[in-house]
């Protein structure tokens, strides 16, 4: 089991906002960003958090689950 995203679109229908310029509304770095779109980095709860909250979603509708068989 891992944890998928949809960080990738959100930034996209954000106004194509830069993984930069989100790594700044939430408090850490580019390659933090970077990291948890390429599923490299599983965000903490109060990151999920906050990139939800910048969005206006539920971390649900960001954050899913893929299972592996």
């Amino acid at each position: 089991m891992r944890l998928g995203n949809h960080l990738r679109r959100c930034r996209f229908e954000h106004d194509e906002i830069s993984q930069q310029a989100l790594a700044n509304a939430v408090d850490v770095t580019r390659l933090t960003i970077h990291s948890v779109e390429k599923s490299k980095f599983v965000p903490s709860t109060l990151l999920a958090l906050k990139l939800a909250r910048f969005f206006g979603k539920s971390v649900e509708e960001i954050f899913y689950i893929i299972e592996e068989k």
